[in-house]
């Protein structure tokens, strides 16, 4: 029992193992919540701040997936200061982000009451989606900065290193190193940055083309172009002479 520790939650006693964060051990309780950066397989950084709660003695609401728990902790899901936070972070995100693809952050802004209409002179972002590559494209658009993509795509999965953060305060967006087309960067095509991303901002080609109504020969067409020429790209890079 030496590396167990009890904390409580919501006015709920829990035990819960000593290296736990808050998340996890609510999770193991079956206390939600909510998270938007947080991925099960991916490194968690508290980047979006949704998962703040509130522990008694602490100065600043606390990000739950990455805070360790300490034996004696109390914790508040769900306190008025901490509704008011998340509720605030919804209303930013809805303000400058599509999120129109994004039903879970959709289902949590309806669950806390948020006014995605309180922010009307904030600059939406709208950068032009970028169709570089036979496989998917990127409509940061929708993109939320929530870093799952950059994390697979390094040391949590692939160790590819092909994207990272660019630009700096509104300006920063995902993109690859000095912003290059996806098929000259170290980008192997394995698709784990569009399966971890949670708002549309990474999309498989052939369903964005669906999307755009083109027809599946159409498509065909269109992908085996981009592939041919990403091939002659590479023979030509393999031999430049």
């Amino acid at each position: 029992m030496s590396d167990t520790i009890r904390i409580t939650i919501d006015q709920t006693t829990v035990q819960a193992a000593a290296g736990s964060t808050i998340l996890q051990a609510a999770r193991e309780a079956g206390i939600s919540i909510p998270t938007i950066c947080y991925h099960d397989h991916c490194t968690a950084n508290g980047l979006c701040r949704i998962c703040v709660v509130e522990v008694e003695g602490a100065r600043t609401l606390q990000p739950a997936c990455v805070v360790q728990i300490r034996d004696g902790m109390v914790i508040h899901t769900r306190s008025e200061r901490v509704i008011r936070s998340r509720r605030t972070i919804f209303e930013l995100l809805a303000s400058t982000v599509d999120l129109s693809e994004s039903p879970e952050i959709q289902a949590m802004i309806h669950e806390y009451h948020a006014d995605v209409y309180r922010y009307p002179d904030a600059e939406t972002r709208l950068p032009a989606v970028i169709d570089d590559n036979p496989m998917y494209i990127r409509d940061y658009a929708k993109c939320i900065l929530c870093w799952r993509c950059v994390q697979v795509c390094a040391e949590d999965a692939q160790y590819t290193y092909a994207i990272n953060f660019s630009g700096r305060g509104y300006e920063t967006q995902i993109s690859t190193f000095y912003e290059i087309p996806m098929p000259e960067s170290t980008c192997v095509f394995c698709g784990q940055c569009v399966g971890v991303c949670p708002t549309g901002a990474l999309k498989p080609k052939r369903q964005w083309l669906l999307e755009m109504g083109y027809t599946p020969d159409e498509i065909m067409n269109l992908t085996r172009s981009q592939r041919q020429r990403r091939k002659r790209r590479e023979e030509i890079s393999a031999n430049p002479s």
